[in-house]
């Protein structure tokens, strides 16, 4: 593989390694005490100040320090000191349960009472409101996330992105890639539903609205056993779980859409309702946002070329959530969510007098039930039961002088439906068991229709499979010992007449104070991918569709993963080194035309990656920095490809590094971040000058150059007023601050002829991109 770089970018990447690194040597002796100044602080971030300063954790429910401010003159404080301070201003209880643990409460809790304690091992991962458990799941909690560089939202998608192993090597917030592993085998859950259609634009904008997320798990090792279907990893995002006490709204806008959220209390601690909804406006006003993010979807294609054009382009999503609470023991939820994206392109060729339309509608709805039953304090029953459904209609019309010429059609039709069952039994105070049932029931079409003269099915498929899970979990914890999670997954897929045993294990053990190591391995099975597929359009955007699995000519996907590595945090600094081994098979490639330059058949084959993901950070004062590295090696080997040898993956991204500087100040937040990968892989066409003829070269043996770039962001919270509970929010971003033109992709585009010219696609990235917000805080 061709790992040459440019002199230059050389220079660049340890100019910002050495700027960003000079806090690490600056501020490496922390004392027993510490300056600290605040001034009329939100609680939670001066606790979260502390835990950086004291390497300490605090434990408490977010309503009790919802609307509280801390003020504290600037001096040496200890820690007793400080808390003795916070709790005279706040009424809060101060519990220590050892040296580095404390729990706030409202009244006096008993040993016996105290539950989640010494469950995380990095808080504050990246930011704050992003920690990572000793279960390797990292805990995202959107209202609490603090600033993160090139964004001025906690979105979901995009903050996920940040972190270690993964990467996004076209550019937008819902085609990332896990360790290696394809964007189709993350599995998208938002209260309990399975979700497609995850990116606004093409997938440029996440489509979960960060305003109703409350927590969002995210998954790329030691996956719990009740999480089946993707092998690669797992985004669970929940609305607010809670009944609400008091009415919360916010109204706001950016730089492409406007977005509003309630949260009502209908029955006092009984009934309460949330509510979201966001839409674009750019039909009627272009911004410069909207702008560059359209010249980055549409290059390449008709939109980008034709001047006597038109577009219209809409997003919309909404969700709706009912929490009740009839008693102490039961709590249920009801959902909705609904995801729509609409493009209608016309242009007209004046010479030739040929019009083009293409129609493009895409639509994702949800509807969720989950019901949880406290028994008795040692036993819980959790039930969901979700809908999901999901319709890509693509139109593409070609007529000249009013007169139709030609008609394509592309449809991709899901319908997903589950039922779920899980009960936990507490054994003891070390030791719990998790035993559960999953029913789901999958229907998955695709068709391309073409008419001209006569009517004709391109290619078309339609598949159904019903799928029975048994899971069973067990889970030991013993700070003296270990922490233990070993379970299994059994799926029967009834249809296919297959059945998949899934081991899970996950062990954690302290072996130094402040050191922990972790291992963990897991066997996992999917049976619904994207398939790659250009046929006819130039439009070429939405050219992925879902397929289902048939267990003969498209097997089962197979994945398994071995990791081992280890963390270290503390007085400030946290290190995170994570090495990880993956086996895949059963994987497809598929493509028609020249996307694929070899042939357009189906094959079948396997894939290995090799990974290491490493992430250091350091945390003082008001400062935060951080580096994160990530290694991968990923080779396919398909049967009657590349002579059946082994050749670089299209989605291989050899190196990653990241590095970014935070600062806060009061209300005042400001980050930066430089970000640097090598290119993606790609095949290189060789075109005849004399004859014309086309021959290709090894599969993936040329490299894209170098992508780097600069981003920024800086947001300021503030009060109308004392006595008025209405705050507000504004923000700017900049992303690729030095206007880097950087190569995403490069394919060859044809009509499939031998007289048709054959032409290289090079797609780019976004360009100098800036973005605002304005928000309204209730």
């Amino acid at each position: 593989m061709n790992m040459c770089f440019v002199t230059i970018n050389k220079y660049k990447l340890l100019i910002w390694i050495l700027f960003l690194s000079t806090p690490f040597f600056s501020f490496s002796q922390e004392k027993k005490t510490a300056t600290l100044y605040f001034n009329n602080e939100p609680f939670v971030s001066v606790l979260t100040s502390l835990e950086h300063v004291f390497d300490i954790r605090f434990s408490y429910p977010d309503k009790i320090i919802e609307e509280q401010y801390v003020s504290l003159s600037e001096k040496e404080w200890s820690l007793q000191d400080v808390i003795d301070i916070l709790s005279t201003q706040s009424k809060l209880n101060f519990q220590f349960i050892n040296e580095r643990y404390i729990i706030l409460t409202e009244n006096e809790l008993s040993l016996d009472e105290i539950q989640v304690l010494d469950n995380v091992i990095i808080n504050s991962y990246l930011t704050k409101g992003i920690s990572k458990k000793k279960n390797a799941v990292f805990h995202l909690k959107p209202e609490r996330i603090g600033l993160l560089p090139g964004l001025i939202e906690a979105d979901v998608l995009e903050s996920i992105q940040q972190l270690p192993g993964v990467t996004s090597p076209n550019e937008t917030a819902s085609g990332f890639t896990v360790r290696g592993g394809g964007s189709d085998q993350n599995r998208m859950i938002w209260n309990g539903i399975n979700m497609y259609h995850k990116g606004h634009l093409f997938g440029m904008i996440s489509a979960f609205n960060s305003n109703s997320s409350e927590n969002v798990l995210f998954i790329n090792k030691g996956t719990h056993p009740r999480y089946g279907e993707r092998i690669s990893s797992v985004v669970d995002i929940s609305s607010h779980t809670n009944v609400a006490n008091k009415i919360n709204a916010k109204l706001g806008v950016n730089g492409i859409s406007v977005d509003g959220f309630i949260k009502i209390p209908v029955i006092k601690n009984k009934l309460s309702v949330l509510a979201s909804i966001r839409r674009s406006y750019t039909e009627w006003i272009e911004t410069e946002t909207f702008k560059n993010y359209t010249n980055k979807v549409f290059q390449t294609t008709k939109i980008e070329y034709e001047n006597e054009a038109s577009d219209d382009f809409y997003f919309i999503d909404y969700n709706v959530s009912l929490n009740y609470k009839p008693t102490e023991k039961h709590d249920l939820k009801i959902s909705t969510i609904y995801i729509d994206n609409q493009l209608d392109f016309f242009g007209k060729n004046q010479p030739s007098n040929t019009s083009f339309n293409d129609i493009l509608s895409i639509k994702n709805e949800g509807y969720g039930m989950q019901w949880d039953w406290k028994l008795n304090p040692k036993y819980q029953l959790k039930t969901n039961a979700f809908v999901s459904k999901y319709r890509l209609n693509y139109n593409f019309i070609e007529g000249n002088n009013e007169e139709q010429l030609s008609d394509f059609d592309k449809r991709n039709v899901i319908f997903d439906s589950g039922i779920n069952s899980e009960i936990d039994i507490k054994v003891s105070r070390k030791s719990n068991i998790a035993l559960g049932y999953q029913y789901n029931y999958k229907d998955v079409s695709y068709a391309y229709l073409k008419t001209e003269e006569l009517s004709f099915v391109l290619d078309s498929d339609q598949r159904r499979v019903t799928t029975h899970s048994l899971f069973g979990n067990y889970t030991y914890t013993n700070p003296k010992v270990a922490n233990i999670t070993a379970g299994f997954r059994i799926n029967n897929y009834s249809s296919l007449d297959i059945l998949k045993f899934e081991p899970r294990i996950l062990v954690y053990k302290k072996i130094f104070k402040n050191v922990g190591v972790q291992v963990s391995g897991e066997f996992k099975n999917q049976i619904i991918n994207e398939i790659d597929e250009t046929v006819v359009s130039d439009l070429s955007l939405e050219n992925k569709l879902w397929r289902l699995v048939d267990g003969s000519k498209f097997p089962v996907i197979n994945s398994k993963q071995f990791s081992a590595g280890f963390v270290y945090s503390s007085m400030g600094w946290t290190l995170d080194l994570d090495h990880y081994y993956k086996k895949i098979e059963g994987v497809s490639a598929l493509s028609l035309g020249f996307l694929n330059p070899i042939d357009s058949d189906f094959h079948i084959g396997d894939q290995e990656i090799f990974g290491i993901d490493f992430y250091i950070k350091k945390s003082f004062r008001n400062f935060n920095t951080w580096v994160s590295y990530s290694y991968n090696d990923v080779t396919s080997t398909f049967q009657g490809l590349n002579n059946n040898k082994s050749f670089p993956s299209s989605n291989n991204i050899s190196h990653a590094f990241s590095t970014s500087l935070a600062y806060k100040w009061n209300k005042f937040q400001m980050a930066i971040s430089w970000k640097w990968r090598t290119g993606k892989p790609y095949t290189e066409a060789i075109i005849d000058s004399d004859s014309g003829d086309i021959s290709f070269d090894k599969i993936n043996d040329k490299q894209l150059p170098e992508y780097h770039r600069l981003d920024f962001s800086t947001t300021y919270h503030f009060k109308f007023s004392k006595e008025n509970k209405l705050n507000g929010k504004v923000g700017f971003s900049i992303r690729n601050i030095y206007d880097k033109k950087n190569h995403l992709s490069r394919e060859y585009s044809g009509n499939n002829s031998l007289n048709d010219p054959i032409e290289v696609v090079d797609k780019t990235s976004l360009g100098f991109t800036p973005n605002f917000i304005f928000q309204l805080i209730w």
